[in-house]
């Protein structure tokens, strides 16, 4: 588990209850000791097998565009009170911790509708509690919402999804790899009917979008179903909200749905 204050914490898989999908499910704070306002941004399953970490990477994004790439190995064995994973400066959070391998590429989205795609190698490995380097070049008024890891030689697609329900995807082809820091390109038209991005994830035709609202709305689609368009479009309407309500979370189920 990774938070906003820029730290891991680890537990083991079957110490987490198997609940059923109405249920409301039980208190992370049960399970890890994080601070009063502390929250978790993201969640890893972490590798058993030793040969399954050989050349894993960790990259990480927050909110303000940094990124730093560490080695998997360093999280092997966290302690039940967690461990710096990034120095992080006053007033930013880290949002995003992705496995990366050599050769793949990094993917930032940011609230306003750019985009940067930069090579893996651009970012030098660092020790766990090192700060990073400049990923994105945003002002002050947008924020990276999320990153996400492009494997070598992968035709996904980009799917972005915004606060009032509409998403889209756009091929990845439409994302030239530019070198890290840069201002990026626009990846989605945010307007006042669309609300703010949200969610930018690397998608394939093969799997489901479930995406979750404050007002505790679930809907589930298939993947198929949300329309390929431009990087400059707005997309289509994925959820219809009840007013005043707005999606809080998604996330992808991969594989064909049953």
């Amino acid at each position: 588990f990774f938070s906003d204050k820029g730290k891991a914490y680890q537990i083991k898989m079957y110490e987490l209850p198997e609940g059923k999908r109405a249920t409301k499910g039980k208190s992370i704070m049960n399970f890890i000791s994080l601070e009063q306002d502390e929250k978790i941004t993201s969640i890893l399953p972490m590798p058993k097998e030793t040969k399954a970490m050989e050349g894993l990477m960790l990259v990480m994004a927050t909110k303000n565009g940094t990124v730093k790439k560490t080695s998997a190995e360093s999280f092997k064995e966290v302690r039940r009170s967690g461990l710096i994973a990034i120095g992080l400066d006053k007033g930013d959070a880290l949002i995003s911790a992705r496995f990366a391998r050599k050769g793949d590429t990094v993917f930032l989205v940011t609230a306003k509708g750019q985009s940067i795609r930069f090579a893996e190698g651009d970012v030098r490995e660092m020790g766990r509690q090192a700060g990073g380097v400049r990923g994105i070049k945003i002002p002050s008024s947008d924020e990276v919402i999320g990153a996400d890891v492009v494997e070598k030689g992968s035709n996904k697609e980009l799917l972005v999804l915004s606060s009032l329900g509409f998403g889209k995807k756009t091929p990845l082809k439409e994302y030239k790899v530019q070198g890290r820091g840069g201002s990026g390109i626009k990846t989605s038209a945010v307007t006042a009917k669309t609300g703010p991005v949200i969610a930018g994830l690397i998608v394939d035709e093969h799997g489901e979008l479930i995406a979750m609202s404050q007002k505790s709305q679930v809907i589930r689609t298939d993947l198929t179903e949300i329309r390929s368009s431009g990087r400059q479009t707005q997309g289509v309407r994925v959820m219809r909200l009840r007013d005043g309500d707005k999606i809080a979370a998604c996330v992808i189920l991969e594989g064909k749905a049953e």
